[in-house]
């Protein structure tokens, strides 16, 4: 169970200031007649006590309040360029930030929960014992802004107004961190304290990228103080690691919607977006997938974007399930982006008139930005992630050095988006959601598309995400198992995240559930008899896999029940390949992708029923679940064999 408050206060402990007294003469101290009449404005008297001790341990030259004002953000924009932590780019408003060489993805070997003595945490997560914490903290941090501008900003993770909604601040000496901060936040300086009034609790966020030098890597750190809400990095420079507002305070979100909202409240590591059905229809997804596994492209395959990575959701009083996106901007991997899969972002990205962070690309003489996978001619050499680059240049051990890293980035506005439903995106009423997805990087196992055939299922297929690894973590490799895609981010014990998500699924307030759904578009040929690991089916198809999830979450199309879930049938999704994107879908392909191998789901079943098994305290219904699905799928064995095509069911 967690406990807000519990054990030191670390910042403060360090930082020696306990009155608001005493933080208004460090403030006099530290800040001109300027920053000090910003700072007048905040009365919130908790984070002034918290910036105060960041200026304490911390011991900057000066310090900077970002309002939000055309005048910060320009000050702001300036400093990057100043410190060289990003370079101006051909195309107007465009940048370039580069990370250390041998930091471009999460340090998840060095991010570390501080917890309390006997606290127990996720299995899948790495803790450090509260006085550890504050002793590498003090011996690290102090002082570890001398020379610099320590910066604060004000922020919203999400619309004002909606319950979910949680303002943060962001302290950090970096410049790139607060100018992405102004592009993925809403700036809430005016509102703050009114929104802490509302919401009762804030997060605080402190970053320092130190001397910006690669021999300061081993001592580089992400903790995270659930206790008191606070997260701290040090000598770290990706976003990943350094812009706390994303992934560190996403995992306070999901403490505090498990063990204070549980079965109201979710925080989930999902996309929002929405589909046009028929008539005059408009039906919003959630979905999760790992970083890396095609998130932004699923979300942005909408025909009204909302978000492509976060979303905290609540049932709202009419029964309905509802979500916002806690960002308003994108941070999302640029690798594979190109006209045909992605053109709402092509433009963002190739046409004048939109602000652009690029990171970890290549830049060529010319000043332009370049990638993988962005169907362009490439040059022939530039400056990449590692340093100069040419065509044909290898690394140590022989390997072809790519023009971007896996991992490389670009930040954008939503609002750039053309797709963008801003209405949707800011209203503090959130998004009616109508359909689940869950989705990795699943080669050879699962269908395009399964629906759940009930709520227990429904989180039994969230539960059960298994995705090959992806460049957006440092070290890690081979095939994972992913529950809910919220693995990496679910700081308390697995059981209670999993016990709120059948809570939250099976309440009686929620009247109006959503559908929930397995998707994966990374089967490839040679899992289904051919040759090759190219995917069977094109990027685009998820136009169509979705268009179907539209209409069986509002009963327009029938669907084959199977033991694992409900699959299409056939000439439903021929007549949505052919109105959705303008393609034929030969049944063969149809028979390929949709056909069940039991003895590969069986063995799935098995390795999440072992795993699982490891844990302590998991709700019973997961095994009761497995163990119905695994009955049916013998049966199923017995009567057709180990390959079952759906036209033997029907389909």
């Amino acid at each position: 169970m967690l406990e807000l408050g519990k054990g030191t206060e670390i910042l403060e402990n360090i930082g020696g200031i306990e009155t608001i007294e005493d933080a208004w003469a460090l403030f006099r101290a530290k800040m001109g007649d300027t920053e000090l009449a910003k700072l007048e404005k905040i009365t919130t008297e908790k984070a002034l006590l918290k910036i105060a001790n960041s200026i304490a341990v911390c011991r900057p030259d000066r310090v900077m309040i970002n309002t939000g004002s055309d005048t910060d953000l320009e000050t702001i924009r300036a400093l990057t360029i100043a410190k060289g932590e990003e370079r101006a780019l051909a195309m107007p408003n465009h940048t370039i930030h580069f990370d250390l060489a041998q930091e471009q993805a999460r340090i998840v070997d060095r991010t570390f929960y501080i917890v309390n003595p006997d606290e127990k945490i996720s299995v899948l997560a790495k803790k450090i014992l509260r006085d550890d914490a504050h002793d590498y903290i003090e011996d690290k941090m102090v002082g570890i802004m001398e020379g610099k501008v320590l910066l604060v900003g004000f922020f919203n993770r999400g619309p004002a107004g909606a319950p979910a909604t949680i303002p943060a601040i962001e302290i950090t000496s970096s410049a790139y961190v607060m100018h992405s901060a102004d592009m993925l936040y809403r700036n809430s300086y005016h509102t703050f304290d009114q929104q802490v009034v509302d919401t009762g609790f804030f997060f605080t966020n402190l970053h320092s990228e130190g001397p910006w030098r690669v021999e300061d890597l081993p001592n580089a750190r992400v903790f995270m103080d659930r206790s008191w809400l606070t997260t701290y990095s040090m000598f770290c420079t990706y976003a990943g690691n350094t812009l706390l507002m994303k992934k560190g305070n996403h995992r306070f979100a999901v403490d505090l919607a498990t063990y204070f909202n549980s079965g109201q409240q979710l925080s989930e590591h999902m996309f929002i977006t929405g589909f046009n059905g028929p008539g005059e229809r408009s039906t919003y997804f959630c979905g999760a997938a790992p970083s890396g596994c095609g998130k932004t492209t699923t979300a942005m395959a909408g025909d009204l974007f909302v978000g492509d990575d976060l979303a905290q959701m609540w049932i709202a009083d009419d029964g309905s399930l509802r979500a916002i996106n806690p960002e308003k901007g994108i941070f999302g991997i640029v690798n594979d982006v190109n006209w045909d899969g992605d053109p709402y972002l092509m433009k963002v990205l190739r046409e004048k008139g939109q602000e652009v962070i690029w990171t970890n690309v290549l830049v060529d003489d010319d000043h332009k930005p370049h990638w993988e996978g962005s169907g362009e001619e490439p040059p022939t050499k530039g400056r990449n992630f590692q340093g100069d680059w040419w065509e044909g240049i290898s690394d140590a051990d022989g390997k072809r050095i790519p023009i971007s890293h896996g991992n490389a980035r670009i930040t954008v506005r939503n609002e750039a988006i053309g797709n963008y439903d801003r209405q949707a995106a800011e209203s503090p009423a959130g998004a009616h959601v109508k359909v689940i997805t869950y989705s990795g990087r699943d080669s050879d196992t699962m269908p395009p598309i399964w629906v759940a055939k009930n709520a227990n299922h429904g989180v039994v297929i969230g539960a059960s995400i298994v995705s090959a690894a992806t460049a957006t973590e440092i070290g890690v490799s081979g095939v994972r198992r992913q529950p809910w895609a919220n693995a990496p981010f679910i700081p308390g014990a697995l059981a209670d995240y999993m016990t709120a998500q059948f809570e939250l699924f099976n309440s009686a307030k929620l009247t109006d559930p959503p559908i929930l759904a397995g998707l994966n578009y990374f089967l490839t040929h040679q899992a289904r008899g051919g040759e090759g690991p190219g995917l069977l089916g094109e990027k685009r198809d998820v136009k169509a896999w979705l268009g179907w999830l539209e209409r069986r979450s509002h009963g327009d199309v029938d669907a084959i029940e199977t033991p694992v879930g409900f699959l299409p049938k056939y000439d439903d999704l021929k007549a949505l390949f052919h109105d959705i994107i303008g393609k034929e879908y030969p049944r063969e392909l149809y028979d390929m992708q949709f056909s069940l191998y039991i003895d590969k789901i069986l063995a799935r079943i098995e390795l999440q029923e072992e795993a699982y098994g490891k844990e302590e305290n998991l709700p019973a219904t997961l095994f009761e679940v497995y163990a119905e699905q695994r009955e049916g799928l013998q049966a199923m064995k017995a009567e057709f064999g180990s390959v079952v095509k759906p036209e033997q069911l029907g389909g």
